[in-house]
């Protein structure tokens, strides 16, 4: 019998309504070294981006195509410990689909005919995956490049939407995407727009649900844009980016990421 993930009472199994999100956490400024850098949580979900340039391309670089704009380059990994299964996620197709989706996604975002003979490099880290891991490295990589001092035609939010039971629900954790009846679709957007720039589905749906979970998605987004522009100041004050690690931050990641590999570590052990 297939597990049921949605109550009578309208109630998912972490007790949030269908359109409501889980709790969204973020901070700029981590890391003095990087141009800029950002932490984005989005409930269990939690990701880490630190952004480098505009930077001289190299010589090779340049000889290889373009070179009137600035080239963004992203790489994207995930833990080992990010996931219930200890083991490399790096260099993996699905990790360099995510990479390419992402860069161009900002591509289409950031002022790149500013930047002629230099590349802007996103490098984005998942500490722990729970669903959503797409939306919230898009997320962060925003941040980063706020903080960074990019400049862009606006903030790119994302949040991902849902068919599940029959319900178009918002923000579907792991559980939820993983489940036989479920239907995903990520979303980048541009909430001053409301242009789309980033859209994926990945399985079929029909046109009236796609609309009604389309919808969903975008109120998503822009709940999430009200809380990146509430963490960078914005509108209402301007933001200065931070080039010094915020340590209380900084060490509440480190314990977490050490007592994560530890327990993942010791479930090794007595299997």
């Amino acid at each position: 019998m297939p597990q049921e993930h949605i109550s009578p009472e309208g109630l998912r199994l972490d007790g949030r309504r269908a359109n409501e999100l889980r709790r969204v956490q973020c901070r700029v400024g981590l890391f003095g070294r990087a141009d800029g850098s950002a932490y984005f949580a989005l409930g269990n979900t939690k990701v880490l981006a630190a952004v480098y340039g505009p930077r001289p391309l190299s010589l090779s670089r340049v000889r290889e195509g373009k070179h009137d704009r600035a080239l963004i380059r992203c790489e994207y990994s995930m833990a080992a410990f990010s996931t219930g299964e200890r083991k490399s996620h790096t260099k993996n197709r699905r990790a360099m689909e995510i990479a390419h989706l992402i860069s161009e996604t900002f591509e289409s975002v950031v002022q790149v005919d500013l930047f002629p003979q230099s590349e802007i490099a996103i490098y984005i880290q998942v500490l722990q995956a729970d669903g959503g891991q797409l939306s919230a490295s898009i997320n962060a990589a925003t941040l980063a490049l706020v903080d960074a001092g990019v400049p862009m035609r606006d903030l790119v939010c994302a949040c991902a939407g849902g068919f599940l039971q029959d319900t178009a629900v918002l923000d579907l954790n792991f559980v939820e995407s993983a489940g036989a009846s479920s239907c995903t679709l990520p979303l980048a957007l541009l909430p001053h727009s409301d242009r789309v720039v980033t859209l994926q589905l990945e399985s079929r749906l029909p046109l009236d649900r796609f609309e009604e979970v389309l919808h969903l998605t975008m109120l998503g987004c822009k709940r999430i844009a009200q809380v990146l522009a509430q963490e960078l100041k914005e509108p209402g004050s301007t933001y200065q980016p931070s080039r010094h690690p915020r340590p209380s931050l900084l060490e509440e990641i480190e314990h977490e990421a050490a007592a994560t590999a530890a327990a993942a570590a010791e479930m090794e052990t007595s299997v």
